[in-house]
């Protein structure tokens, strides 16, 4: 059996263990199929956020849940479980274009929306923001990680500037160092780049854009950051956002550099070592940002089963149930982005492995079943519940995600979104040996997949959280058919308006998956075990502060 997460002989001996003793129970392809028909249909007009579709999916949530034989497992209202927990979401629009002014030692350089420049609209409380000769400051990777023994920063006062950083974190270029080679680490993903930024007071960011470190274009930058913005309702959002936050073109980066007498790629390769200092890049910011701002509500819908003898400590299946609603019509003039793969299969799943748990032996640790909103937004929905726990987060034994299950048939693997290296994993990989399948990694770990869905902030929080993705080796087919098959949606349907349920689909891929998932999740609210992350991970310093939480006496655990 691989052992992925390599932490030591008590994960060993836990893992060696069968988590399941009992029969896998029955899934209903045909149930399953149903519930992604309904809610995929064009009367749910797409399920985003805060509209009528989103409404009609959350009551048909609440209905299959209670249908299910599940309680109420939402937010307390006058003493009372709700099944939702409202999320507030705000929703920011730039006013007109930017007006910006970049001073260089050498002159002032062009930085025009969309071209040499993506400024995001403010999401840190803020309806304009007004900067007046902020000066730049290259800060390497803008990366603070205590547990490889780095820090970009070296005790530089960063309050008032602009942090000029890179993309990806230190050892993409090489393939090698002290953040595990190409597969990138949080540290290297731009929302990390922001948050830190923010954490130390700086006036804003500028992400230098190149397209192999990012895995995607500049087109993807543009029209992701330069439209309507979305964040949670924080209680201090400027703890999480400064207040100019942007991306900039390579060539722009290269002659801003050059103008204070620096080498681009020197400067790139002086940031891949432990010595490195910050850079004044002996220019300034002037900006101008207005905009529009207004509160929307969306909503989680969560169902529970109580714990027999740890109720307090929980499992969490997670599934986000919205989509991109209504948009510009595409070459057949269909407007309406329907979402069945995306996530209607992982809904389907969310439901019925509900009923699964409801229909078994009643569980000795809670487990929750926690329907997300607003994940196409930037996993809002599932950010909002980190931030406003309904359940403890220290207690939290564990989260398995599913988005975008397999509607291809049975597969002879399964994978998982990204990297990363934990005991949860070990105890899919052992649990899928007994079905006779095997685990296959993410190919294109660089591209930082881990950190674009609903587990993953609950991994910022240190509870282990993986999101589950089906395999490409198929029963029938093989790999060839698995990987077309693969490219075929994303070419033609993914976040487009015909990811639209067929009646050719066939789920007994999504059966077995879900057995699966049932095995290792029943495993953990059967046992007192609490999976953890390897020792080099940057989520095991955050669980490991709130290991008191878990230290309960022989008599509490019944």
């Amino acid at each position: 059996m691989l052992k992925f997460a390599l932490l030591g002989a008590s994960a060993l001996a836990l893992v060696a263990t069968p988590l399941a003793a009992q029969t896998a129970p029955s899934f209903d392809p045909a149930r399953l199929s149903r519930h992604v028909q309904t809610i995929s249909a064009d009367s749910y007009e797409g399920r985003a956020p805060a509209t009528r579709g989103e409404t009609m999916t959350v009551e048909y949530l609440t209905r299959a849940f209670r249908d299910a034989g599940l309680q109420p497992g939402g937010e307390m209202i006058d003493g009372k479980r709700q099944w939702t927990q409202r999320v507030p979401l705000l929703k920011s629009d730039i006013v007109g274009a930017p007006q910006l002014s970049l001073t260089t030692a050498g002159g002032p350089l062009a930085l025009t929306q969309g071209e040499q420049i993506s400024v995001r609209a403010p999401t840190n409380g803020q309806q304009s923001v007004r900067l007046s000769n902020a000066p730049l400051l290259f800060a390497g990777y803008g990366v603070a990680a205590p547990e490889r023994g780095w820090d970009d920063f070296k005790g530089q006062d960063v309050k008032g500037k602009i942090l000029v950083v890179l993309i990806n974190d230190p050892d993409f270029e090489t393939g090698q160092g002290d953040f595990g080679g190409k597969a990138m680490t949080y540290y290297g993903r731009w929302t990390y780049k922001y948050e830190e930024a923010a954490k130390r007071g700086a006036a804003g960011v500028m992400i230098v854009h190149e397209t192999a470190p990012a895995s995607y274009g500049w087109a993807t930058v543009k029209n992701s950051n330069t439209n309507t913005m979305f964040d949670i309702v924080r209680a201090n959002p400027a703890a999480e956002h400064t207040p100019f936050e942007s991306w900039i073109q390579r060539d722009t980066a290269v002659a801003l550099f050059r103008a204070a007498g620096l080498d681009f790629e020197a400067a790139k390769a002086a940031a891949r070592r432990k010595d490195f200092q910050p850079v004044d890049l002996k220019a300034t910011l002037t900006a101008t940002t207005d905009a529009k701002t207004e509160t929307l509500t969306s909503d989680n819908v969560a169902g529970m089963l109580p714990g027999t003898k740890r109720p307090a400590e929980t499992v969490i299946y997670t599934a986000h149930h919205d989509h991109i609603g209504v948009g510009a019509p595409d070459a057949n003039g269909d407007r309406i982005f329907n979402g069945a793969v995306d996530n209607g299969t992982g809904v389907a799943h969310l439901i019925e492995q509900a009923r699964a748990f409801a229909r078994g032996p009643k569980p000795q640790r809670s487990v929750v079943f926690l329907s997300v909103g607003a994940e196409e937004k930037g996993l809002l929905g599932s950010e909002y519940y980190v931030a406003n726990p309904l359940y403890p987060l220290s207690k939290t034994v564990g989260v398995l995600n599913t988005d975008s299950m397999g509607v291809w048939g049975r597969a002879r693997d399964f994978s998982i979104s990204g990297t990363a290296r934990l005991e949860l994993l070990d105890r899919l990989i052992a649990e899928a040996a007994r079905q006779g399948r095997t685990f296959t990694p993410d190919p294109k770990p660089e591209a930082g997949g881990f950190f674009r869905s609903d587990h993953f902030p609950f991994a910022k929080a240190g509870v282990p959280a993986i999101s589950f993705k089906p395999g490409n080796n198929l029963v029938t087919g093989g790999l060839a058919r698995g990987e077309a098959a693969a490219a075929d949606y994303t070419a033609k349907r993914y976040h487009q308006p015909d990811d639209e349920w067929s009646s050719e689909w066939d789920f007994s891929g999504i059966v077995e998956d879900a057995q699966l998932l049932h095995a290792v999740g029943q495993g953990l609210a059967n046992s007192d075990a609490w999976p953890n992350w390897s020792d080099d991970s940057e989520f095991r310093s955050v669980r490991d502060g709130s290991a008191a939480d878990r230290v309960v006496t022989k008599g509490e655990r019944g």
